[in-house]
């Protein structure tokens, strides 16, 4: 892509923007250099890493990059024998740790999300742990040998350490005599060049022996090592120049261990910076709340609501554009001031971040195309130097385009024509439009020449378009206006600010007939134009309603469809549980008949089989609901309130409380309630008659213990509201009896949803007493706290 062509997009404006979130110097030079490709299936790789990368920044954060550095320049010289000093080996291994970080971070996350393109990349990265401990145990993280480097050099230190002991007692015993302290400008011990030094004052040198090292900016104080101690000092010194052999040495066997992996690591270096250009390309979209383009090679282009990534949100005004269906040209005619220039770089520049795999500023459904090139010829280009004028500057330029571009290139043309005779540029337009046209490309051109509006009505695949106008407020509104060329507004304006009414109809007289019925044709057209997209708008707001309606409907459908399977699966379970259960019933009666008949042999008493069939009998199934007939049989009166009744659904023995209307009773089944059909009832007990018992008053005394095996702790994450508050009731239930005080329940952060809900419901349960957010180190807005009663 011509460099040319890039500044005159502002193409580098978005790389600068997209190196600010690179967090490695890998990164930003991918970044500074980034090109448009040409290749489609190139183009689609990049945006598919672009799109993963953005997944993971919304769903976890990017990875940090923190500690990773260039070591290329360390591995190359590694590589042909050198000695890496401490500062490149500690950053040899940070930058191993944090390759390593990322490459854990990304498989964590394939593990939940399909992000292949950012797995495989990290996956080639090459653990070097060994290496990273191995330099470790040598160096600290401010780059300087540890003594545990090696044993010799562990003595080493030990030596110097205790020889500099010997040496600050040996001069601390001077310092304190009172027949040295009187020569001293300070009582105390300082170094000079490796060797322990007093200050004492020049006037007192002839009396002082020693070797002078250095003395103060005012030749006041001199700073003398004392005779006693210079063999001491020159013992330091010998033992201080073995400790840098070894470190020497130390540092030499790091630097052979890095040169045996530096081919491995300048990969993984490698790696990383596309890793964290990927990222940053992520970054950059969330930033311009860009969305992914889809890419087609066939020269179309459509942008919905695309914005111009370099003009600030608040007051870029979005564009809805379509080339290369129907038309693959548009001319945009109207006045200056009206946005033409920004809609040409829009279509530009945004067709150039989706060629480098960057998102684009536009909402979801955006199309673009993969170009060979762009040529664009943009804005005044006057060159002092070169003595052209605008007209010729325009000219060369679009000879320049004219010669490179092909069928599969897109042309963006400024003012095509201007800057010279009227009637001679506007003929030279349309022959340099036609061409194009007819070569194939795909065009955008602005221009001034109303000549223009009639080329474009009249050439198939050619389209006009417009900058709408606010007559009202005398200024444009930089919105593009497909289809309705651009017309003058002059009048209206004159008229706006008060040109007298003379000169007005003065002025419409001298403009041609055709050229006011062209003009009153646009202005009807704008018109037409703007009801119908005024009922567009009203249509497509009745259409989402109604998808949202029909989203909405589908959901409860499912959700209901879902309970449904739950509840077969559950009425399933129970079954099989009664049938097991009665099975054995069954089994153990059989057992005891044939005990009976081996007892007493053939004389098994009738009374004992009887007994034993009841067992059998109670041992069935009961049947949810009975006939109507087998009901009646049972039932010889009404069932009234205090009479004992079974609940055939629930096979349980409970009494009437009260009638609920004349179809339902409510029942006491232990310490519960419950409405119940009649029908679903069978009367146990007959009241004498006339005299009519009260309804049984059955205490139930529930005795509530602790139990150790009890949870207080509900975990339901992932889980949707309609499950979760199922399972907190049953859960409160279980505390309640097991006589917790309290209970966590644990819903995640999230949107809020899962908490709102489950706290509106602990709010209005009787058995909870209070409930509060969790505190720091409970789990904070992520677990409700519940005090029960």
């Amino acid at each position: 892509m011509n460099d040319k062509i890039l500044h005159t997009l502002e193409y580098r404006k978005i790389l600068n923007a997209l190196t600010q979130y690179t967090q490695t110097s890998m990164g930003s030079q991918r970044a500074e250099e980034l090109l448009p490709e040409t290749d489609l299936e190139a183009v689609k790789d990049l945006l598919a890493a672009t799109d993963q990368a953005y997944t993971v920044d919304r769903l976890k954060g990017s990875p940090s990059f923190r500690g990773i550095t260039d070591i290329n320049d360390a591995l190359k010289r590694a590589r042909i024998g050198g000695t890496l000093n401490p500062h490149e080996l500690l950053a040899t291994s940070n930058t191993i740790h944090g390759s390593r970080r990322i490459k854990r971070f990304i498989a964590a996350i394939h593990d939940d999300e399909k992000i292949d393109i950012l797995y495989n990349l990290s996956d080639l990265i090459s653990e070097q742990k060994p290496l990273e401990d191995a330099i470790r145990l040598c160096i600290d993280d401010t780059a300087e040998v540890l003594d545990s480097a090696s044993a010799e050099l562990s003595q080493i230190r030990r030596e110097l350490r205790g020889g500099e002991v010997r040496i600050r007692e040996k001069l601390e015993s001077m310092i304190r005599s009172q027949s040295v302290a009187k020569m001293l400008q300070d009582q105390l011990i300082t170094i000079r060049g490796d060797r322990f030094v007093i200050p004492v004052k020049a006037e007192y040198r002839a009396h002082f022996g020693g070797i002078v090292h250095d003395q103060s900016g005012s030749g006041a104080t001199l700073f003398i090592e004392p005779e006693s101690i210079v063999a001491m000092n020159n013992k330091l010194r010998e033992t201080r120049m073995r400790e840098e052999r070894e470190i020497e040495v130390i540092l030499q066997k790091l630097t052979a261990q890095v040169g045996e992996q530096a081919e491995l690591l300048s990969i993984d270096v490698d790696l990383i910076g596309q890793l964290d250009f990927i990222f940053a390309r992520a970054r950059l979209a969330h930033v311009m709340k860009a969305s992914l383009p889809r890419m087609n090679d066939r020269g179309y282009i459509k942008l919905r609501k695309g914005r111009h990534p370099l003009i600030p949100a608040d007051q870029v005004v979005p564009l809805d554009v379509e080339l290369g269906n129907s038309y693959t040209s548009i001319i945009v005619t109207g006045p200056n001031t009206g946005g033409k220039t920004v809609t040409l770089k829009t279509i530009g520049l945004l067709n150039l971040m989706a060629m480098s795999g960057l998102f684009i500023p536009a909402e979801e459904g955006s199309q673009m195309c993969v170009f060979d090139a762009i040529y664009a010829d943009i804005g005044d280009e006057q060159s002092i130097e070169q003595s052209l004028s605008t007209f010729s500057s325009h000219m060369t330029n679009i000879i320049r385009i004219l010669s490179h571009m092909t069928p599969k290139s897109l042309v963006l043309l400024d003012e095509v024509g201007a800057g010279t005779d009227p009637a001679e540029g506007s003929a030279l337009a349309i022959s340099i439009l036609e061409h194009i046209h007819q070569m194939g490309c795909r065009m955008v051109a602005t221009t001034h020449y109303s000549e223009l509006k009639a080329y474009a009505y009249e050439r198939k695949g050619v389209i006009n378009a417009s900058m709408e106008f606010d007559i009202n407020t005398l200024s444009p509104t930089y919105r593009l206006l497909v289809g309705v060329p651009g017309r003058s507004n002059a009048f209206a304006i004159a008229e706006r600010l008060g040109l007298p009414g003379s000169i007005l109809e003065f002025a419409r007289g001298e403009v041609k007939e055709e050229d006011q019925r062209v003009d009153h044709m646009i202005a009807s057209l704008e018109e037409n134009r703007h009801t119908a997209e005024v009922e567009r708008e009203k249509a497509q707001q009745v259409r989402q309603e109604m998808e949202a309606l029909r989203a909405r409907h589908q959901q409860e459908l499912q959700k209901l469809e879902e309970q449904k399977d739950k509840l077969a699966d559950k009425a399933r379970a129970e079954a099989r549980q009664i049938i097991d259960k009665a099975r054995s019933e069954a089994e153990e009666i059989i057992s005891d008949l044939r005990k009976l008949a081996q007892e007493e042999g053939a004389s098994v008493k009738e009374h004992k089989l009887i007994a034993s069939r009841k067992r059998l009998d109670d041992a069935e199934p009961k049947q949810g609901k009975k006939s109507a007939g087998q009901q009646a049989a049972k039932q010889q009166r009404q069932i009234e309130p205090g009479d004992e009744v079974r609940v055939y659904s629930l096979n349980q023995k409970g009494h009437v409380v009260e009638m609920a209307g004349s179809k339902e009773a409510l029942v006491q089944l232990g310490i519960m309630k419950m409405k119940v059909s009649l029908d679903d009832l069978e009367l146990l007990s007959n009241p004498a008659a006339g005299a009519k018992q009260a309804p049984k008053q059955h205490a139930t005394v529930l005795k509530r213990t602790r139990d150790t095996n009890i949870r207080n702790e509900l975990d339901l994450r992932g889980a949707n509201l309609e499950e979760a508050l199922i399972e907190v009731d049953s859960f409160i239930d279980e505390a309640f009896l097991g006589n917790l005080g309290q209970i966590y329940i644990i819903h995640g952060k999230g949107t809020g949803i899962l908490r709102t809900g489950i706290q509106e419901y602990l709010r209005k349960h009787k058995h909870v007493k209070s409930y509060r957010l969790g505190n720091y180190g409970e789990g904070g807005n992520g677990v409700t706290i519940a005090e029960l009663k």
